[in-house]
């Protein structure tokens, strides 16, 4: 074991208390973040507008602030982006996390404070780190390096002094340099470039030299980088390589289906698999126990945290409750206010709760239907909107459809990708052409897909199967759902419905 490995152990060693806190103290220290978060931001446009300064409670907070999205803090975060100050956050806000987009936009960016780096992107990464730890004290991850998969960032062309990008980019430019140097790798130039395809070349080059011990990244593309290494080395199994590797820290979309597919590039019980619930919006919830499949809320990340019964999600004036009221195994829409300047915002996931004491919680869905088995976050407003353009395109009409993932199977040579099954009303002349419009306009309206799609390097190009007439009305009727209200399921992270309807 070396110095930098038993120094490190015991500085997460000094950090675990703050996390055993979280399970004696819970409803207080929520008050205390958001006692803080209020009084930081009283002078903001946003404070001055619901008189912050003379809020003392959560209760009077819910009363005079409704729950929001991105389309309630769009235009204000697009103000701060062209460098206005006080608007949704004191001070002039430099970065912005760019995420999945909306019914109206491919792309959504979430304001990034100071405050909110230190207190939670930054924080988020050392809890997971030290709950790891607290899991398995044995462990020795910084004997090698951490392996970084993050994105890139730009500037934001109408107003350069703003930078947009992936979360993980920006959490990755404000590591300290010494750390970077000593226990990450590829090096930075590499970790930040933008052109993915080079990238996934050059950081296969120079990684597989390194003694990596720990992974954090997407299933997706630590997959691409998998395929890439061994290509490049000729080994059978990324263990080949990498013989000390001890744990792959996941988050962002349900592991489920890639576990097959990593244990086939680590053959190993020596790997441990950890889940953290790392969003654009903030680093909410790390796994705390070895093999759980359930994770600790972080409420001490200048988050406060409030939950929405699915039954208030479309009404006018939707309520949500605190931490303190929330119950077992109920379905919650999650809603965050931040230091990074999001009022009773709607994250578009939700959760349920394992545990009260400590609170733990697991990533049960979105809001809506929606794909997001690879991390594209495709929603219905996707898929609705591609596909009239592409009717529109090519002079056909759809009756009715669904779509499903296709996953990853080694055997059959399949890659992943999606699987649509469309009931037309007017069959284009090409089915062909229809499938690559289709996939090239989804791809316009959807940045996480069209990074998934580039140069089928994680998804292949979607596949059309032509249903015969009546296949979902008959379906429908076989499920006794006729009527008005019924709907055909049109996204879904299984294959269930799409094989019941294909099959009927």
């Amino acid at each position: 074991m070396t110095f930098s490995n038993i120094a490190l152990k015991i500085y997460l060693r000094l950090r675990q208390p703050r996390i055993k806190r979280l399970s004696k103290y819970p409803i207080d220290v929520q008050r205390k973040v958001f006692q803080q978060i209020i009084k930081q931001a009283r002078y903001t446009e946003i404070g001055k507008k619901y008189d912050f300064q003379s809020v003392k409670s959560p209760q009077a907070f819910a009363e005079r602030v409704p729950v929001g999205d991105y389309e309630t803090h769009k235009g204000a975060i697009n103000r701060m982006m062209h460098g206005e100050k006080d608007v949704l956050w004191r001070g002039k806000i430099e970065w912005f996390a760019k995420s999945s987009g909306t019914t109206n936009d491919k792309s959504k960016f979430l304001p990034v404070s100071p405050e909110g780096l230190s207190e939670c992107y930054i924080q988020g990464p050392k809890d997971s780190m030290t709950t790891f730890y607290m899991a398995f004290p044995n462990a020795t991850i910084f004997d090698g390096k951490g392996l970084i998969m993050g994105g890139a960032y730009q500037r934001f062309e109408p107003y350069p002094q703003t930078k947009t990008g992936d979360v993980s980019s920006i959490m990755i430019d404000h590591i300290p340099m010494l750390p970077k140097t000593l226990f990450y790798t590829p090096s930075m130039e590499i970790a930040l470039m933008n052109e993915w395809e080079a990238k996934i070349q050059k950081m296969a080059e120079y990684i597989v030299h390194d003694n990596v011990t720990n992974i954090g990244g997407v299933p997706t593309w630590t997959i691409v980088l998998f395929r890439k290494m061994l290509e490049i080395t000729g080994k059978d199994n990324i263990l080949e390589i990498w013989p000390n590797l001890q744990v792959y820290f996941h988050g962002g979309v349900s592991f489920e289906p890639y576990k097959a597919q990593f244990q086939e590039f680590l053959p190993s019980d020596q790997v441990k698999y950890f889940e953290v619930y790392n969003a654009s919006e903030g680093y909410f919830a790390v796994q705390n126990e070895a093999d759980a499949d359930d994770m600790l809320l972080l409420i001490d990340s200048g988050i406060y945290y409030e939950f929405m019964l699915m039954e208030e999600y479309k009404k006018e004036n939707p309520k949500a409750i605190p931490l303190s009221e929330v119950r077992l195994n109920i379905n919650y829409a999650l809603i965050v206010t931040t230091n990074n300047g999001l009022w009773r915002y709607n994250v578009g996931d939700t959760v349920m709760f394992t545990s009260i004491v400590p609170y733990k919680i697991k990533v049960t869905g979105r809001v809506t239907q929606h794909i997001n088995v690879f991390g594209e976050e495709v929603i219905v407003a996707n898929t609705d909107s591609a596909l009239a353009m592409t009717c529109k395109q090519t002079n056909a009409l759809v009756k009715e459809y669904t779509v499903a993932p296709i996953f990853f199977n080694k055997n059959k040579k399949e890659k992943a990708g999606h699987e649509w099954l469309i009931e037309f009303e007017k069959l284009p002349d090409s089915i062909e052409k229809f499938e690559q419009l289709l996939d090239k306009n989804l791809q316009s309206i959807n940045s996480d897909y069209e990074a998934k799609r580039y140069k089928g390097m994680a998804l292949q190009s979607l596949v059309i199967h032509v249903a015969p007439e009546g296949t979902f009305y008959k379906w429908l009727k076989m499920k006794g759902k006729i009527g008005g209200q019924s709907k055909i399921p049109r996204l879904a992270n299984h294959r269930q419905y799409f094989e019941e309807i294909r099959n009927w």
